[in-house]
């Protein structure tokens, strides 16, 4: 038996401006799967996650997540915090990178777990970098930062915005590592928007594909790489410029 739709969308709208609008028809994302969502820049993938934190509303169309409304004014603070995302350049506190690491857990008013964040903090290699002022990290160590405040919240639904795009490959590995582990244990379901289709194959349970801000298609991840239904998608998995 296949696992239940944690997201699902219908009839999705969002307008940006005159010359760009995401139009989704209808998407389910199952409980513990990994979206991964491939496209070129501008496609929409990064304006569909700003969807799913439930902190923006689409122009038209439904959004919900566990079988209720996600949209500003119509969740609750507690549905809210069971998501958490990870940004490509993410904004960091003026503090330590334990204290960022922390700050999700502290901010949903829960007790801290030093030993738990110790461990996290040395499963993403920042363990020695827990005491340094986050603002004089790298980029690549700003984007371990990011992951470890998402993971820590322990979240039922994890958003990842090119996670890993300024991380050289033995730390690009060791993130996939820490959140596979991660999703095992704690059932999470993710959507993963990345440029690198290699990490879409590795990770995903199932693949789309953005264009122009329309979902071209979706589809397991291995019908999706072998046997893609839409020319744009072969062509687009061969490199080509469809867009």
């Amino acid at each position: 038996m296949s696992a239940p739709p944690i997201l699902e969308l219908q009839s999705i709208g969002h307008r940006l401006s005159e010359a760009f609008s995401l139009e989704i028809a209808a998407l389910s994302i199952a409980s513990r799967d990994t979206l991964g969502l491939l496209g070129p820049t501008g496609a929409g993938k990064s304006t569909l996650l700003r969807l799913l934190t439930g902190l923006d509303a689409p122009t038209s169309g439904t959004i919900t997540f566990q079988g209720a409304p996600l949209q500003p004014g119509r969740t609750s603070l507690s549905t809210l915090r069971r998501i958490a995302i990870a940004h490509q350049s993410p904004q960091l506190l003026s503090d330590t990178v334990r204290a960022n690491v922390e700050y999700g857990v502290r901010v949903r008013g829960r007790a801290v777990d030093t030993q738990r964040m110790s461990e996290l903090l040395e499963s993403l290699d920042l363990h020695r970098l827990a005491h340094q002022d986050a603002r004089t990290l790298s980029g690549g160590q700003r984007q371990l930062v990011a992951i470890g405040r998402a993971l820590a919240i322990e979240p039922e639904l994890l958003l990842l915005d090119e996670p890993t795009s300024h991380l050289d490959p033995a730390h690009v590995a060791l993130v996939e590592s820490v959140i596979r582990s991660r999703q095992q244990q704690l059932g999470t379901t993710i959507v993963w928007v990345t440029h690198n289709l290699f990490q879409a194959r590795r990770m995903a349970t199932r693949v789309g594909l953005l264009l122009n801000g329309r979902l071209i298609e979706e589809a397991p991840t291995d019908t999706f790489f072998e046997s893609p239904r839409d020319e744009r998608t072969a062509a687009f998995i061969h490199g080509k410029m469809v867009y």
